[in-house]
């Protein structure tokens, strides 16, 4: 059966007088990568007074590039989208022998295109402490990931938060909680330490009442939700780049809707902007200009369907 799901996400911005917005970088339509089918998207940006263009970024995400031709006192982001979600099963797919024991080592040629997704700073010592404890002894790869996954879920508190930026794993190991972006740069910062490449996801997460209660696992939902949400993704030789939820210790599924997958996650923000500046009589004049409000929301709609006989 397949769920048909409207969604509406806006986003607008007020400032404290007119200004001359910079270029403008929107994150905002489904990755190519995405496991579910999208059968209609539309992004409107206002001010109308702006020029749009659309390119892939360096890691094939979809990018929209806003020039702004006139002063505005707002600005606002509108995504509109359907997406068709069918269940899938998150395990789903064959690693290579040669990489279904961990620890295990790319091929040079593909450790040279992961290059990015492998770097990683200096091990703090919280994280040290944390890594030391993972077992080292071979074991199998997709098993040791998924008790990572749920380790973090159950090491750290989820918890909103509405500051710009991800935390350092430090501080998110300090606190014991932080937010699904700060979780999961800190998974992808573990597997990066442990030689396995590994991506942050920014995206949507569509969750749903199931028809009928789970005979295992999680409830579910109690009511139908949609929110921008972001987990990591590992790279296993033979399946690709598989998804993992730190917030909820779960694999990704077919709620969830990448909408940028980079190596660092200020690469794969919603939206970024160059620094703004107000209308001066001169350019020695001009000083920056404070956001009054900021404020985002979404409205999604589902009907589900059954595929006619003999479709597919």
């Amino acid at each position: 059966m397949v769920r048909h799901v409207a969604l509406t996400h806006h986003t607008a911005y007020r400032y404290d007088g007119p200004v001359r917005l910079g270029p403008h970088l929107i994150r905002l339509r489904p990755a190519p990568h995405c496991r579910s089918a999208i059968p209609a998207y539309a992004l409107e940006v206002t001010p109308a007074a702006h020029r749009l263009h659309w390119h892939q970024d360096p890691h094939g995400n979809h990018l929209a590039r806003v020039l702004f031709q006139e002063p505005t006192e707002t600005l606002t982001v509108t995504v509109d989208l359907i997406v068709d979600m069918t269940v899938v099963n998150p395990f789903d797919f064959l690693v290579e022998p040669a990489a279904a024991t961990f620890p295990f080592t790319y091929e040079p040629w593909l450790r040279r295109d992961l290059q990015a997704f492998l770097e990683h700073g200096p091990a703090g010592p919280r994280l040290s402490a944390w890594l030391a404890t993972v077992d080292r002894d071979p074991t199998d790869t997709v098993s040791l990931l998924v008790a990572l996954n749920l380790r973090l879920h159950q090491d750290l508190a989820y918890t909103v938060r509405f500051e710009p930026g991800v935390q350092d794993p430090e501080e998110t190991l300090a606190l014991g909680r932080g937010s699904c972006r700060d979780s999961a740069w800190l998974l992808a910062q573990v597997c990066r330490h442990l030689g396995l490449a590994a991506r942050f996801v920014s995206g949507y997460l569509i969750q749903l009442v199931p028809d009928e209660p789970p005979r295992e696992g999680p409830p579910g939902v109690a009511a139908d939700t949609a929110d921008l949400h972001a987990w990591a993704e590992v790279y296993l030789p033979g399946a690709g780049w598989v998804g993992f939820d730190p917030t909820s210790g779960l694999l990704v599924g077919e709620g969830h809707i990448p909408l940028a997958a980079t190596p660092d996650p200020v690469s794969a923000a919603p939206v970024t902007a160059r620094p703004i500046s107000s209308i001066a009589a001169s350019a020695s004049a001009r000083r920056s200009w404070g956001l009054v409000a900021a404020s985002s929301d979404m409205d999604f709609s589902c009907n589900c369907s059954t595929p006619a006989a003999g479709s597919p």
